[in-house]
């Protein structure tokens, strides 16, 4: 059986860490015995990342014929050149890309790759996503999609979408996973040091981001105590030190700066990490408990189930 082909279509100012990020994934499953030909293509123009530095030794894409089983990954490039006069010239590469779809191929984007696959015709009628930034414009810009906010990345019919930059990297392992199995995919995620492999249905802004749209220093303390302490007994006397204010104060202040309660922020950073935990497989539930600062695997999922 010859391996899966990993293809990577790479267009003019592609941005290089959606590019990177998702090529070192397969990169490293590859040193892992996973196996797959990787192989970039792109339809003979000069190309450039958006930051200006020059890529070389690269196929034209009609070079490469993709069949069933393979994936063909767009990385995202810079949207004025996407949506430019030379991109929807290339009706050649359109075909391709259609070809590649119905040859069984599976066809996926990273970030605004997502427009690519638009323009193609590819998304007409499918789930689909982009950065959180361009979601609104491409449900506008074509108006047949099903555009998804806040979502890392999506599968339909063997087409596969992510949102910006790094989750290209969640999108990579989750393929790698899909290839081979999810203990692999695990494998190759410590390796690259990525600490949380994210599912697609998580929301591209976590809630470490979430509920930090405020300037309170003392608030901004207790977070970063709590996500450093989640696995210790939480007590309001205790944070109230941290902010150097009375624990009735902290708890008003803390509700009014970011709309919560200090105890569901915390069930929520719970949950959070008890998500993450749950992708390892070789941890037990009451580890988990134990490093999310509870005392039993039932707490573990009342969390999980609230």
């Amino acid at each position: 059986m010859k391996p899966i082909q990993i293809i990577f279509l790479i267009l003019p100012e592609v941005h290089l860490l959606d590019l990177a990020g998702a090529d070192q994934v397969f990169l490293e499953a590859k040193d892992y015995g996973l196996d797959i030909d990787v192989s970039y293509c792109s339809y003979g123009v000069p190309i450039q990342t958006s930051t200006g530095i020059g890529l070389e030794n690269i196929q034209h894409f009609s070079e490469i014929k993709a069949s069933q089983g393979d994936y063909v990954i767009i990385p995202g490039a810079a949207l004025g050149f996407l949506n430019s006069p030379e991109m929807s010239r290339q009706q050649e590469l359109f075909r391709w890309i259609n070809d590649c779809y119905d040859n069984k191929a599976n066809v996926c984007s990273i970030c605004t790759g997502s427009f690519f696959l638009a323009m193609a015709g590819l998304l007409d009628g499918k789930r689909c996503t982009t950065h959180w930034k361009r979601t609104a414009e491409l449900q506008q810009q074509y108006p047949k999609l099903q555009v998804v906010d806040n979502i890392l990345f999506t599968e339909d019919e063997r087409i596969f979408t992510s949102a910006g930059v790094t989750s290209g990297i969640d999108l990579a392992l989750y393929i790698v996973a899909k290839i081979k199995d999810d203990l692999l995919s695990y494998k190759v995620a410590r390796e690259l040091v990525v600490y949380n492999r994210r599912a697609g249905n998580d929301a591209q802004q976590s809630v470490h981001l979430q509920y930090r749209n405020h300037i309170h220093i003392g608030v901004h303390k207790i977070q970063d105590w709590l996500q450093e302490k989640i696995d210790t007994k939480m007590i309001l006397d205790d944070l109230a030190d941290v902010a150097c204010m009375s624990t009735r104060n902290m708890t008003r202040v803390f509700k009014k700066e970011t709309g919560i309660t200090i105890n569901d922020y915390i069930q929520l950073l719970r949950k959070e990490k008890i998500r993450e935990l749950l992708k390892n497989p070789d941890l037990s539930r009451r580890d988990i408990a134990l490093q999310c600062g509870l005392k039993s695997e039932r707490q573990v999922s009342r969390i999980l189930h609230n």
